[in-house]
């Protein structure tokens, strides 16, 4: 019982912080590789594992119900592979009863095409496919990400406007020598509490190198984020101490 308040504790106090803007959460590591614009960069992932719901609803509808799949998951609607207890992440969430609680990481990714939701919950980096819990609910499934290059336009607010900012992300790829090989989606790095102006969203594309581009090449930054001003006060804040 006592893990399992530790664990919505931790919870707790990373939504509280996180209304400020405030991360706590695990982020995918990742290395930058160029820089298209001010908001616009392009990134080269890893593979990663993942939590996935597909659902055949679209909308609000279909986002809520995914979601809530995809927490059920972590907060211990699963049977865990491992035995006894095991610590996870810095919010020691912990195996109980043959099941496991594993610590929130973000981004959320979600995308919807022809009237149906996809989300991804990114499992901690300690994670693999072989010690990962296993979803108790079929609708819940763990995928492996393959490495992948993605493209990203950095936006605030509330990420209503998640198609719009998907639109004009694909829209200035045209000029560059990334060319999308895939379909948009939008990560979110903030529960929807969150002070809309210091929220961080992004609309993301896998890409590929147009190597028929005969215009000037992008910047190639390793290891170096070009979103500075578009980050958000608390950001700013955060590299200056």
């Amino acid at each position: 019982m006592w893990q399992a308040i530790s664990y919505y504790g931790a919870l707790a106090l990373e939504s509280l912080m996180g209304a400020f803007g405030v991360r706590l959460y695990e982020e995918p590591h990742y290395d930058v590789i160029a820089c298209i614009a001010d908001r616009i960069e392009v990134r080269r992932y890893a593979h990663r594992l993942a939590a996935e719901v597909q659902l055949a609803v679209a909308g609000k509808a279909g986002r809520s119900e995914a979601f809530r799949l995809l927490f059920a998951y972590i907060a211990g609607a699963n049977c865990s592979s491992a035995f006894g207890n095991d610590k996870i992440a810095m919010t020691a969430p912990v195996e109980v009863r043959g099941k496991e609680l594993v610590a929130m990481t973000v981004p959320v990714q979600a995308s919807e095409t022809k009237g149906a939701t996809l989300m991804r919950f990114f499992l901690p980096a300690k994670y693999s496919r072989d010690n990962a819990p296993n979803p108790a609910d079929t609708r819940v499934r763990l995928v492996t990400t393959p490495d992948e290059t993605v493209a990203i336009l950095r936006f605030s607010g509330s990420g209503r406007d998640f198609a719009e900012r998907q639109t004009e992300l694909i829209a200035k790829l045209r000029g560059s020598r990334w060319r999308p090989s895939g379909e948009p989606y939008t990560l979110y790095y903030d529960a929807p509490f969150t002070l809309p102006f210091l929220r961080k969203n992004e609309a993301a594309v896998a890409v590929t190198v147009r190597h028929d581009h005969l215009g000037p090449k992008t910047l190639f930054l390793p290891a170096i984020s070009c979103l500075g001003a578009s980050r958000t006060p608390v950001e700013r804040l955060r590299m200056a101490l």
